[in-house]
């Protein structure tokens, strides 16, 4: 399906991505701290919002 290479350079890729990331999520931690807080309920809200919507779907049995 995949050559060694390509399997390769996948790993290696999401390796150095992940990494890159979380660096730049701890570069920024304190301005995420002071600027988003209380984003946690909006997320909260947001996945409760469509779970409703999943079990009304599942409920009526559309």
């Amino acid at each position: 399906m995949f050559s060694q290479g390509q399997l390769t350079f996948g790993i290696l890729f999401a390796i150095v991505f992940i990494g890159i990331i979380i660096y730049a999520y701890r570069k920024d931690f304190n301005l995420h701290q002071k600027y988003y807080k209380g984003s946690l309920w909006v997320l909260l809200a947001f996945v409760g919002f469509i779970a409703g919507i999943a079990a009304i779907k599942f409920i009526l049995g559309y």
